[in-house]
């Protein structure tokens, strides 16, 4: 499948909240996976201004270009798999053709040759099954910046927040309002001259 419908819900935790969460709920036990956000925009910002973001991730050693737009249950998904010599070209602002997010693209009114490589992100994730849902644990580096991050992801609105309301009330988390990792990235991105 090329697309899916993304439901998740996410809090910025203090490091002490995010070590509480880890060892009371054993994350310890569960693999660890690195993964890296490469990040693309055109010039003008036309992806982040429909509200959308494209990104490269590599998780181990397979490479995925993903296309999230807005949808009203969460957030659309659209794949294309790479192999490295496609990444190498995107990765110098020569996109090669990536049918399924090409057009999607299309379809928002941008080519890929509109588009260039912003920078990465690097998260340590840790997850694991909870109450009919997924709980990730995050620690993300980019620029000069970390942070720790909740995620749950659902099968559906109402189950989500409900698990991850109850869990939040049960460790004494505030919920704050996040931002996603693309939108943090760019608000940490240095400004060029």
């Amino acid at each position: 499948m090329t697309q899916e419908i993304e439901i998740e819900f996410k809090n910025l935790l203090t490091e002490e909240e995010y070590l509480n969460l880890y060892n009371d709920l054993s994350f310890d036990s569960v693999e660890l996976i690195e993964q890296t956000n490469y990040y693309f925009e055109t010039d003008d910002f036309k992806l982040r201004q429909l509200g959308a973001a494209l990104r490269i991730r590599r998780k181990k050693d397979s490479w995925t270009l993903t296309l999230k737009q807005p949808h009203p249950d969460g957030l659309l998904e659209t794949h294309d798999v790479l192999n490295q010599e496609d990444v190498n070209q995107w990765m110098i602002n020569r996109p090669v053709s990536a049918p399924y997010v090409q057009r999607q693209l299309r379809e928002l009114g941008i080519s890929l040759d509109e588009l260039s490589y912003m920078g990465s992100l690097m998260t340590r994730r840790k997850e694991r099954n909870y109450k009919n849902t997924t709980v990730v644990l995050d620690h993300s580096f980019y620029f000069e910046k970390s942070d720790y991050e909740l995620e749950l992801e659902a099968g559906s609105k109402e189950t989500g927040l409900n698990v991850f309301r109850e869990l939040l009330k049960e460790y004494h988390i505030p919920e704050r309002k996040t931002d996603n990792k693309i939108k943090r990235f760019y608000n940490a991105k240095p400004q060029s001259d």
